[in-house]
């Protein structure tokens, strides 16, 4: 009889134990972990779906909390794979190209989680607007209140701010490519190679070294913004909110990864069928 693969957060901890050994790749985490999102997203639309048919039933707070440490679970693998192969963390291999052309720093822009809210609280106020004119409270995005709008627009501002340092903080970084150390390696390298000399990947290594460990700093900045942002952006809506909120973003990611993907797959298959 054939067993399923673990689960994300199973494999994780395997992995941990094991100490992160070659072959255990984030690719592997990912897949389980995206595939637990779309179960998420079920259990988040038919929950959304029952609560406006019996409201008060007690079970969106435990179902959002679930679902955020599903995210947090996430950030805390892509920090331990990070410290391992930061370069694999910054382009990932199992992202399609349309997702790499949206990446910051590894991920989604922190500042990108507003624009999700906006747009779906647009989208369900013009879809309910008549009963918001009669005074009916719909309970969705739709529906924010004054004082929620003046906490996210509060937050947003600090968002941007913290985005634009690690921005700034990488440029600086992405500059190092051409500092002295490496012009100096680059350099060398040439005349040994003239000369037909090794000069060592171990001097190779070394130089890279501090710029790498910089990097990874830097995702765990960028990763900690993107988790805090999803976190307070949660704890400003109600449980009604927060549940269509997670239902937008994780149809979001979900959708895009998938369009992507097939995307790719397509682009291949024409390269291939030209080939030959």
């Amino acid at each position: 009889m054939s067993t399923s693969p673990p689960d994300s957060l199973t494999y994780l901890r395997h992995t941990i134990r094991s100490g992160l050994r070659e072959g255990d790749s984030f690719e592997k985490f990912f897949e389980r972990w995206i595939a637990e999102q779309n179960q998420h997203l079920e259990e988040l639309v038919s929950a959304s779906k029952e609560e406006e048919a019996a409201p008060d039933r007690g079970v969106l707070r435990p179902l959002v909390k679930r679902v955020v440490q599903h995210y947090e679970h996430y950030y805390r693998a892509k920090g331990r794979w990070g410290k391992t192969d930061i370069l694999a963390m910054l382009s990932p291999s199992w992202r399609s190209s349309l997702e790499d052309a949206f990446l910051w720093v590894g991920g989604w822009r922190p500042s990108m989680a507003f624009h999700l809210l906006y747009s779906k609280s647009g989208l369900q106020l013009e879809a309910r607007l008549q009963e918001l004119m009669q005074g009916l409270s719909t309970g969705d995005l739709g529906d924010l209140s004054a004082t929620q709008l003046e906490q996210v627009d509060v937050l947003q501002k600090e968002t941007i701010r913290k985005e634009q340092e690690i921005t700034e903080k990488l440029a600086e970084q992405q500059e190092t490519v051409a500092d002295a150390s490496m012009v100096e390696l680059a350099h060398a390298m040439t005349e040994a190679e003239a000369m037909d000399v090794d000069v060592g990947q171990s001097r190779v290594d070394a130089t890279l070294a501090p710029k790498q460990d910089a990097l990874v700093g830097l995702l765990h900045m960028a990763d900690q913004l993107r988790l805090n942002t999803l976190r307070k952006v949660i704890d400003i809506l109600t449980p009604m909110q927060a549940v269509h909120y997670l239902i937008a973003a994780a149809a979001l990611h979900l959708r895009i990864h998938e369009w992507g993907k097939k995307r790719d797959a397509r682009l291949s298959q024409n390269v291939n069928t030209q080939a030959r």
